[in-house]
């Protein structure tokens, strides 16, 4: 039951990970885009915080059990401070795109491994 629940919340993660990754590469560098911050931002945010709160103990706790290949611990406390950072900078018109680039990279290598060895 814990473990559907994890692969549930790491699914829903990746694709706000994506949706993130779209909304920077797409939208927030256009002049014309002008963020609305309430109706944009927070709700993704708050929404992506949310799924997060659920998935990080299970996912530490997870790793901590299995001792996966190529995931740690921190690898998950890394992943829930980048995916917040993410879900909020990908609307942010100077939001550096080496940096933000990399943080994707690396929540999505770490979910994606997560899924792999916890299916």
């Amino acid at each position: 039951m814990k473990q559907d629940k994890l692969l549930h919340l790491t699914k829903e993660l990746l694709e706000l990970n994506e949706e993130a990754r779209n909304q920077y590469a797409t939208r927030t560098h256009l002049d014309e885009y002008k963020v609305n911050f309430y109706e944009e931002v927070k709700p993704f945010a708050d929404r992506t915080l949310e799924l997060l709160k659920e998935w990080e103990p299970l996912a530490r706790e997870w790793v901590m059990e299995n001792k996966p290949k190529y995931l740690y611990p921190i690898q998950i406390k890394n992943t829930y401070e980048n995916l917040e950072m993410v879900s909020v900078v990908a609307w942010q018109k100077d939001t550096g795109p080496k940096k933000f680039n990399e943080r994707v990279q690396s929540i999505e290598f770490v979910l994606e491994k997560l899924l792999e060895q916890a299916e």
